[in-house]
């Protein structure tokens, strides 16, 4: 990379809500020392944390935002006040507004001084479409999600209301559902006043966006498997850092000292996570095209990314919609020693049994952990006695989802009967009833989101 450049650097702190609280202060002592335009993102938004986040937001008006904003942001407030490092998050959730006044609570707190905070609103579709109108969208899947109760409907939105953002000087960017590679692409593009019609660099920004998005998956984390591939203390892994040069160059990183490896293979492999056609990776903001990608070891844990290539981005957004599904009951018994498999089995065999005498019996799912709960569950697909071994340590799962929760308490309550009422020797018994969150894929016309995106900064 040529240091003559404007450069921008770009860490993460955490790649999916409850990732390591502490992974991000590495990272921000090393941005610290960085000379250049500095950022930090958080991509902490999954389709169910969303669905979840808007059930809280209906119950609590100051609720619906990341529940771990707190502690990712309390430790590292002051040092990233002290060295102007920007922050780019999703952890605005369903409830930007909110999070962007507990935000500023946190900061008052600490007797900082004073962040300017912007959020993005608009990915809601529920505000412009009406249940109707949604449960009418054809879902990607090709199943449907009618007659159920809508959760949420949020449209994936892109870079530009992030650059939009921080064009205001905002010192931290709070957004809902962007899609996750936007939180590092609209800070290039406000940094470097890349146009949309360069493709090229804006494919760089979106690829750069996707190797960050995992956090530690990049440099390590996720990719160990010993033996095969080693990564060096693990407990510690570094999360990355990338850089890139106003021409599009990039090199991904991470902090010195810090433990994980970042190499050709880790960044293979999070080039490859949910990529389903390398040519044609679609983003609202362009359609990227790694065929003719290639990574280069510059340095010991430093990749250069080049030959990252784009073309016009898709007529449509992807939005997801989000509704109740009813209960799931869930319960475990362990069982151990000589003959262990047998009587767990027997565990299983019996709670089945109670429940076909309830009708529910086409529900209820049983698993033998140790030995075939990762078979999908028909009867042809279980493995053959003489390829387990009898003695050991086996745990019993059964499962069931269904729209009464009596029908989930009740597969819980048969299994916690086992104690006294099944095979010799059952223990550690967990149960829990939870109720459960499906979600299918929508395309939008682009038109119909647009015009309802706007930035708006909240002041203390």
């Amino acid at each position: 990379m040529n240091d003559a450049l404007k450069q921008v650097f770009i860490g993460c702190g955490a790649g999916f809500s409850g990732d390591r609280f502490d992974a991000c202060q590495p990272v921000v002592e090393h941005l610290a020392t960085c000379k250049g335009a500095r950022y930090l993102i958080f991509e902490v938004l999954a389709e169910r944390t969303l669905a979840l986040a808007q059930k809280l937001r209906k119950q609590n008006p100051e609720k619906g935002y990341s529940p771990y904003l707190d502690q990712y942001l309390v430790p590292i407030l002051g040092k990233i006040s002290q060295d102007h490092i920007r922050i780019v998050t999703n952890m605005g959730a369903a409830n930007p507004v909110a999070a962007a006044r507990r935000t500023h609570q946190l900061v008052r707190e600490q007797h900082l001084p004073s962040l300017r905070i912007a959020v993005v609103h608009g990915d809601d579709l529920l505000s412009i479409l009406s249940d109707a109108e949604i449960f009418g969208l054809p879902t990607i899947e090709g199943n449907s999600v009618r007659g159920r109760t809508l959760l949420a409907a949020n449209v994936y939105l892109g870079a530009q209301p992030i650059a939009e953002a921080l064009d205001t000087g905002a010192d931290v960017v709070l957004v809902g559902r962007t899609v996750d590679s936007a939180l590092a692409l609209g800070p290039l593009l406000h940094e470097f006043g890349w146009l949309p019609t360069d493709l090229e660099k804006m494919a760089t920004g979106t690829i750069c966006g996707h190797l960050l998005e995992c956090g530690a998956q990049v440099s390590g984390a996720y990719f160990a498997d010993p033996g095969f591939k080693e990564v060096p203390d693990l407990a510690r892994v570094g999360f990355p850092i990338a850089e890139v040069d106003e021409t599009g160059g990039m090199v991904i990183t991470k902090p010195p000292g810090t433990g994980g490896v970042v190499s050709t293979a880790t960044v293979t492999e999070q080039l490859l996570y949910e990529l389903h056609d390398p040519a044609a990776y679609l983003v609202p903001d362009v359609t990227a095209d790694i065929t003719k990608l290639h990574l280069q070891e510059e340095e010991p844990d430093r990749i250069g990314v080049y030959g990252i290539q784009g073309h016009a981005p898709p007529k449509q957004l992807k939005a997801t919609v989000c509704v109740e599904n009813g209960w799931m009951g869930e319960a475990e018994m362990s069982y151990a020693g000589p003959n262990a498999f047998a009587r767990a089995k027997l565990a299983g065999d019996v709670v089945w049994e109670r429940m076909r005498h309830q009708d529910i019996i086409a529900k209820v799912r049983v698993d033998v952990i140790g030995a075939e709960s990762v078979f999908a569950g028909s009867e042809s697909e279980q493995p053959p006695n003489n390829a387990l071994s009898f003695d050991g340590d086996y745990r019993v799962r059964v499962c069931l989802i269904s729209q009464q929760r009596m029908e989930a308490q009740t597969l819980v309550d048969e299994m916690q009967s086992l104690y006294c009422s099944g095979p010799a020797a059952g223990g550690g018994f967990r149960g829990h009833v939870t109720e459960q969150i499906a979600t299918a894929s929508v395309l939008i016309d682009r038109n119909v989101v647009e015009p309802h995106v706007r930035v708006e900064v909240i002041e203390p």
